[in-house]
């Protein structure tokens, strides 16, 4: 008698033959190779933890990371100028040397909590703390989740998964512990003195890409402002030799006369220094914005409707903007790889004319110090006429990316401008989970930026969503008025029919407001 495989009470799986069985196993198996968990006892009563190794699922697997619509790409040339080559060390410690500095590529270790949700939910932020931990230049040697109801006041982890985090870094031979939460000051320091590594959290890690990525003048201010924010509650003293201002019976722990210090401390030094900085930043922030206002009032002047391509990070919003406009912009398989917006004219196929703008990628639990000083740049999205939200349709959690751009849409008062959900990666997504998408999801187009699928649907629905002109006028533009004319053929207007007569030329068109006073006098009134 042969087997049969246990399908549960699903009916449709006891439908399938075993060889549909094992067929959909293979390429589940093909498509993401589980984790291996190692289950630890308990430390203090917590809950197990739980090792999870394997790729970081946020970066995507495609063996071909361009089309020929990216152009040269000599800014990524450029960024992969100094890149890890495992094995090549002959020194104990990893060190390459650069120029006359040394610059340590840092081996790390993470941990994070499964406080709520499901352990595979857990698992996707780790990997996705991989993912921006290989984006910042570092190497992954191995990861920790505890199921723990809430994060420990003094270590985050507790005082005995912080010991047993301990000896994971010994035997690793690791340099850096990344944690992924945002952790408080105590935290870190009471985490380091036990470990006796450097402890970094996952604000910390995508400062440090922004840091890394960002080329333009502004986005250098803004990465510099949303840092010193981080870093002014975090400052550390050194203790009892810094001199404090105090004299008498009090000074130096009663210390007697001759004891006065100076004054400021070397951390109340740092602390103003900050301050000041920060306040300079902001002035130059502010001092930019009038030139982005100026373009996008001139843009909004002329009536010329906006379409943003946001989502989250590694979803392949500049691919998507390469493919619709040519415009070359770097593309990486990597987090956070553009951060600079960029603006690009684009046609509708019967000549209407809008703008794409790429914006910053979006990651879950996104520093609000990042967003508070990008808050200039991500009001392209709240001022467009039309979003397209590009997901990831080959990611584990496409619904959890969704909620996490969402929700950083109402921090930017984004949510009241229409929506086009936009599922890319087509080619290397589940049918299934584009299905289920699709069912969620009612206003979207599936996508491909790689392979081109779809796009032709993505521009039909670009073009039926955006503002068009609304004012209809019958015209009589004489012959020697062929300025008008060439208005009407530009992208800010639709003629519906157009016809040459001994007066002049009749035309039906369609224009928008500003053009349509100053076409008024040609009108034909019937």
């Amino acid at each position: 008698m042969t087997s049969q495989p246990n399908t549960g009470s699903d009916p449709a799986a006891q439908d399938m033959s075993p060889e549909e069985i094992q067929a959909v196993i293979d390429r589940i198996l093909a498509k993401d190779v589980p984790a291996r968990k190692v289950s630890t006892p308990s430390g203090d009563g917590s809950g197990t933890g739980k090792a999870v190794l394997g790729k970081a699922q946020a970066i995507s697997r495609l063996d071909e990371e361009h089309s020929t619509y990216d152009g040269d790409q000599q800014d990524l040339e450029e960024r992969r100028a100094l890149r890890r080559r495992a094995g090549l060390s002959t020194e104990l410690e990893d060190v390459t040397e650069v120029e006359y500095r040394q610059l340590r590529l840092e081996r790390v270790v993470l941990a994070g909590l499964w406080s709520d949700g499901t352990l595979a939910d857990a698992e996707n932020s780790l990997r996705e703390l991989a993912a921006l931990a290989e984006t910042a230049g570092s190497e992954v040697l191995d990861g920790l989740v505890q199921r723990r109801a809430k994060p420990d006041p003094g270590t985050f982890l507790g005082s005995g998964k912080a010991l047993e985090l301990k000896d994971i870094v010994m035997s690793t031979g690791a340099d850096t512990v990344v944690v992924d939460a945002e952790l408080a000051p105590s935290q870190r320091r009471g985490l380091e003195d036990i470990v006796k590594v450097k402890v970094i959290d996952r604000t910390a890690l995508i400062l440090d890409i922004f840091a890394q990525h960002a080329k333009s003048r502004e986005g250098k201010a803004q990465v510099e402002l949303a840092q010193l924010e981080y870093l002014l509650p975090r400052l550390r003293g050194w203790g009892e030799s810094m001199s404090r201002q105090a004299g008498g019976q009090v000074g130096g722990a009663a210390a007697g006369m001759g004891s006065r210090g100076p004054g400021e401390t070397k951390i109340e030094l740092d602390r103003r220094r900050i301050r000041t900085r920060m306040a300079k930043l902001r002035r130059e922030i502010a001092a930019m914005k009038p030139a982005r206002e100026t373009k996008r009032a001139n843009r909004r002047r002329n009536e010329v409707p906006s379409v943003a391509i946001a989502g989250y990070t590694n979803a392949g919003k500049s691919s998507l903007l390469n493919r619709l406009t040519d415009a070359g912009v770097l593309v990486e398989n990597a987090l956070f790889a553009t951060l600079d917006p960029t603006v690009r004219k684009a046609e509708t196929a019967d000549g209407l004319g809008y703008t794409l703008a790429d914006t910053v990628g979006f990651v879950r639990s996104l520093p609000t110090q990042l967003v508070e000083a990008f808050r200039s740049t991500l009001e392209e999205v709240a001022d467009s006429d039309l979003i397209l939200h590009v997901v990831d349709a080959s990611h584990p959690d496409p619904e959890g990316q969704i909620a996490a751009v969402r929700k950083v849409f109402s921090e930017v008062d984004a949510r009241k401008v229409p929506e086009i959900i936009v599922l890319n990666k087509a080619d290397a997504a589940d049918p299934f989970v584009i299905e289920r998408l699709k069912q969620r999801e009612p206003r979207h187009v599936v996508v491909s930026a790689r392979t081109g699928e779809g796009i032709a649907g993505l521009l039909k629905a670009i073009s039926d969503a955006i503002p068009r002109p609304s004012v209809k006028l019958e015209l009589l533009i004489p012959y020697d008025r062929g300025d008008l004319l060439s208005k009407l053929h530009e992208s800010d207007a639709e003629i519906i029919h157009l016809d040459h007569v001994a007066e002049g030329t009749r035309a039906v068109v369609m224009v928008r407001e500003g053009l349509a006073s100053e076409l008024e006098p040609f009108a034909l009134n019937d």
